[in-house]
């Protein structure tokens, strides 16, 4: 995990699209779009039920590498607001586990806009924490630095003639979009017009490596 600066504070990202926050204590993470694969599974169309496991299971292994005390999920944590309930055995102990230790906040997304049973942890629209505002969706007309997620950004580029894309975390000077976290999500070219008209001018894509970011200037 690699550290980087965002409105006067330092974050480390992870290359699974996790944001440690060390002065607050916290983890941020966008989009795990919970129970995806079983909420397709009721309109016929059956993917491998395994995606909130993998999601979790990758979650708490960023939880117990950096000993947060906090974590806020910025919107979109369940594919649809009834998901919670649809958890498999593995994946609720996993979560209600994290739930309970962790000062938990759901920030609601438009997939999940109020759980039937919200797992632990407590709901919010949005949060503002340190001067930076956390929500789903980000807001090209609100001034002050926010986080979001939403988009799902990933960065492509050609390698010696190879397609190759990462999640990524794409920024300016007051707005940071998170990439998102859950395994089985589609994801949106950073450079695709909607992500760059909400970030505004001068915006980056940033591509966590174990040892390094990688920083992309995104084309307004």
């Amino acid at each position: 995990m690699v550290p980087f600066s965002f409105a006067g504070e330092t974050f480390v990202a992870s290359p699974e699209g996790a944001l440690h926050w060390p002065a607050q204590k916290a983890l941020l993470a966008a989009d795990l779009h919970l129970e995806k694969a079983s909420w397709f599974a009721r309109l016929g169309q059956f993917l491998p039920p395994y995606d909130s496991v993998a999601t979790l299971t990758a979650l708490a292994a960023v939880v117990e590498a950096t000993g947060v005390e906090k974590l806020y999920c910025l919107g979109d944590s369940f594919h649809d607001r009834f998901g919670c309930e649809r958890l498999p055995d593995q994946a609720r102990s996993l979560l209600l586990e994290m739930t309970t230790k962790l000062d938990w906040t759901w920030i609601l997304g438009n997939h999940d806009p109020g759980f039937a049973d919200h797992c632990g942890g407590k709901l919010v629209e949005e949060i503002e924490v340190a001067g930076i505002t956390l929500r789903h969706e980000a807001d090209r007309s609100d001034p002050r630095p926010e986080m979001s997620g939403h988009f799902h950004p990933k960065y492509r580029v050609n390698i010696r003639g190879r397609h190759v894309s990462r999640r990524c975390f794409v920024a300016s000077s007051t707005k940071l979009i998170l990439p998102a976290f859950g395994s089985l999500t589609g994801e949106l070219d950073a450079s695709h017009p909607e992500i760059v008209k909400q970030v505004g001018p001068a915006a980056s894509a940033l591509v966590p490596l174990q040892d390094r970011i990688l920083r992309f200037p995104l084309a307004a």
